[in-house]
């Protein structure tokens, strides 16, 4: 644990002021609400990027992209637009201010990290030549983003101890440097010409002078660095517990993705309302996790190939892992199998696969409480505060005394002081009465 007692620990004027100018847009923005900004705040957000680079703050500046793009979206009524990512773009920018700005900070850091540079990214380079690097393919997940379907593909770099995403529109036969999705997701990749981001993004350059070559994997993956190797789930509980909230972490794309090495299946079953299959497995060393995938459109075949992957002899799962009820979970992108194959269940095939059927479990009712809250006031960016409703106190009430039945008296107290707080005039006095209900909801729904 590192702490930091008193002001900032760099007194980086055009830092802070960079930051400071980041909120305000922001602030603008929750009072204005998606719906009325004007075409004027394109070159606003402009500036503010550029001054963000210019201070090197890497993760204020890809959170101020991100809403950019929202914003465009919304402009274009594009369904990528999503009420809910744009408010959590707006808390973001204004948590990483009061994280670096407040006069104590108590987040874990990492060794050598200073705590203003894990939360704005200052030591982050915008992108790294990795020279010759290989990737070992951990899996891929198929998303529906607005009109098309994206493919964002997990490597294992093991000389850094990291995991890797390169994201492209999918295409059924599509190639990135010479290979199929298929091929990368589950290859390995030796290269010279990729490049790293910041958020642990990677694209494979395009060049006549370096070489990039993909062969099958064996999915080896349990021989990976310790880091991205999970052997009992105990020790993985505990990391997870002593995260900081998400929305002043380092933005890394992968950094929940890791490796679990299966030492027995105990159980599947599937939830036929809820079109969910779920398998409680049990690593050597101790401990159980879930794994646990919904279908979806854009991959058909994935809940046939993981039941049949689960049937055995399965070595390894590599996923996100989380924690949902006090159990571990893990979202599985690969599947290491027999003596030496991977299965990648989002680019299988539909199939005829059957696993005993199960109940739809209840709806939690913290969860329903807190994510019906959070949706409420979601919709405050969108419309903006100086545009809500008048009948939009009355739903805060009632969001209010949903949470004080379910017991979350702290953010019902939260949600209940924007409420009181709501006038014709809202101001920045308003906005952090915002900002201090959706942050708690936000960080209420994590730790659930």
């Amino acid at each position: 644990m590192q702490v930091d007692v008193g002001g900032p620990a760099t007194a980086d004027t055009g830092t802070d002021a960079s930051l400071d100018a980041a909120v305000h847009l922001a602030g603008e923005i929750l009072l204005t609400g998606a719906t009325h900004v004007g075409p004027g705040l394109a070159a606003t957000v402009a500036e503010v990027r550029q001054r963000l680079d210019r201070a090197g703050l890497r993760w204020p500046l890809l959170a101020v992209g991100d809403l950019e793009e929202q914003l465009a979206a919304y402009g274009q009524r594009a369904t990528s637009y999503s009420h809910e990512r744009l408010a959590g773009l707006v808390a973001e920018l204004h948590a990483r201010h009061r994280a670096v700005t407040s006069r104590c900070h108590a987040l874990p850091a990492a060794p050598g990290a200073g705590l203003r540079a894990r939360i704005l990214g200052t030591r982050e380079a915008a992108e790294t030549p990795m020279r010759r690097a290989r990737l070992d393919g951990l899996g891929c997940r198929l998303r529906t983003v607005g009109d098309e379907t994206q493919v964002e593909i997990y490597f294992a770099h093991a000389d850094s101890a990291t995991v890797l995403v390169l994201r492209r529109p999918y295409r059924e036969g599509g190639r990135v440097a010479g290979a199929t999705a298929a091929q990368l997701a589950g290859g390995t990749v030796v290269t010279e010409s990729a490049v790293r981001s910041a958020s642990r993004t990677v694209r494979l350059a395009t060049s006549r002078v370096a070489k990039t070559t993909v062969t099958p994997s064996q999915g080896m993956w349990t021989a990976l660095p310790d880091a991205l190797v999970v052997r009992d789930l105990r020790d993985l509980a505990a990391h997870l517990d002593g995260l900081p909230p998400r929305v002043v972490r380092p933005r890394v794309e992968a950094e929940l993705v890791r490796v679990v090495e299966v030492a027995e299946v105990r159980s599947v079953h599937y939830s036929p309302g809820a079109q969910r299959l779920d398998a409680v497995v049990a690593a050597p060393a101790g401990g159980v996790a879930t794994i646990t995938a919904t279908h979806t459109a854009a991959a058909p075949g994935a809940l046939d190939a993981i039941a049949a992957a689960l049937r055995g002899p399965v070595r390894a799962v590599a996923g996100i892992v989380g924690r949902t009820r006090g159990m571990i979970t893990v979202e599985p992108l690969g599947f290491a199998v027999g003596d030496d194959a991977v299965v990648v269940p989002d680019l299988a095939p539909a199939g005829g696969f059957r696993v005993d059927g199960g109940p739809v479990l209840d709806e939690d009712p913290l969860r329903h409480a807190v994510g019906a809250a959070s949706a409420l006031l979601a919709e405050v960016p969108h419309r903006g505060l100086r545009m809500l409703p008048p009948t939009f106190a009355g739903r805060l009430r009632d969001a209010e005394q949903t949470l004080l039945r379910v017991g979350l008296r702290r953010a019902a107290a939260s949600v209940g002081a924007l409420r009181e707080g709501l006038g014709p005039d809202p101001d920045d006095a308003t906005v952090r009465l915002w900002v201090d209900a959706y942050v708690r909801l936000l960080v209420t729904a994590e730790l659930q």
